[in-house]
């Protein structure tokens, strides 16, 4: 659905001592129709002007932005406005008028994109039920909580009908508890609508709670991409440490500290107790987590074997044929984690 491909974004230097900003840096992405991607990276990465590349509010320097089969980079003004009545976008401060109510928000661009009023008004009811605001309808911004005024923004992006749903650090703005129910709200539309969502953001929350793929950008940069579970399932991959961490406990030396990552049924699996018993070994939990990504129930875990590595072939072999990715560390990768 939507398709980046050696993207460039830079900045001209302000004066003769400063230099170009390069704040997309050759990005390639590639997100498929109906899923929930999110890129996240810490503040400054670039990935703010990533997504405003997507739908060209920030026109890109050169590289290819295709949406549903169409290079946005290749259009005229006016190809560009219709096409950009098929993707909606929300933001972390809402950007709703003020003296407009929450009916007339939703409104607002049916009646730019040349909606007759009955037909707006029937839309604008209809995407307000869908996001659990048909009783506000009558009320302004100013009358309404941050959750509600991201309602109504997701309302306003929606009203068109859109197949892309852009997301700017939409929760960022929120308590937890609201954001919560924004990211569920987001997750239904998803499934409803058949929504192929992009988002941005900089909580590893966001990602657990309904990412299917994420893509990590640093200094403008995709440096990993690929499904939640794919990731969790690489070695030394920057997202499944930040995703589970697990502080910095690395085991005595001499001995081997292993990482188990698992997923699904296999969470429920006896892993210490089995390994215990028939190997007859005294193991050492260092660190575990158990979270819900998606649907799935994952979970990461780090033990401590008595022996090194030659010691203990025969556990680590049965670990990786029963199905479970296992990853032998040494004291340095533990310590960077």
């Amino acid at each position: 659905m939507i398709t980046i491909t050696d993207l460039y974004k830079s900045y001209p230097a302000q004066n003769a001592r400063a230099q170009t900003v390069h704040a997309v840096n050759g990005v390639d992405l590639h997100v498929k129709e109906g899923e929930i991607f999110g890129v996240v990276g810490a503040s400054g990465a670039g990935k703010s002007t990533l997504i405003r590349c997507v739908n060209l509010l920030e026109r890109p320097t050169s590289g290819t932005i295709t949406i549903d089969g169409q290079d946005l980079t290749k259009l005229s003004d006016a190809e560009l406005r219709h096409a950009r009545q098929g993707i909606g976008m929300i933001f972390q401060h809402f950007n709703l008028l003020s003296s407009r109510t929450v009916k007339q928000n939703v409104e607002f661009g049916l009646e730019i994109m040349g909606m007759s009023r009955a037909a707006r008004a029937a839309r604008a009811e209809e995407i307000l039920d869908l996001v659990g605001l048909a009783d506000r309808s009558s009320a302004y911004p100013s009358q309404l909580s941050g959750g509600q005024k991201q309602r109504v923004g997701i309302a306003r992006a929606l009203a068109g009908n859109p197949k892309v749903l852009l997301s700017d650090e939409a929760t960022s703005a929120l308590d937890p508890q609201t954001t919560d129910s924004i990211l569920q709200l987001l997750k239904d539309l998803n499934r409803k609508l058949g929504l192929t969502i992009l988002l941005i953001t900089h909580e590893m929350e966001v990602v657990k709670r309904i990412c299917d793929s994420v893509g990590l950008i640093d200094e403008g940069r995709i440096v990993e991409s690929g499904s939640v579970i794919d990731l969790l399932n690489t070695p030394g991959s920057r997202v499944a440490h930040a995703l589970f961490p697990l502080g910095e406990g690395t085991g005595s030396p001499g001995n081997t500290t292993i990482e188990i990552m698992f997923a699904g049924d296999v969470v429920e699996r006896p892993v210490v107790s089995m390994l215990s018993r028939d190997y007859k070994l005294d193991i050492s939990i260092l660190g575990a987590a158990v979270e819900t990504i998606g649907d799935r129930r994952v979970g990461r875990l780090r033990l401590e074997l008595p022996g090194n590595i030659e010691a203990n072939a025969a556990p680590v072999a049965r670990l990786r044929e029963s199905g479970l990715f296992l990853e032998v560390l040494t004291p340095a990768e533990v310590v960077a984690q």
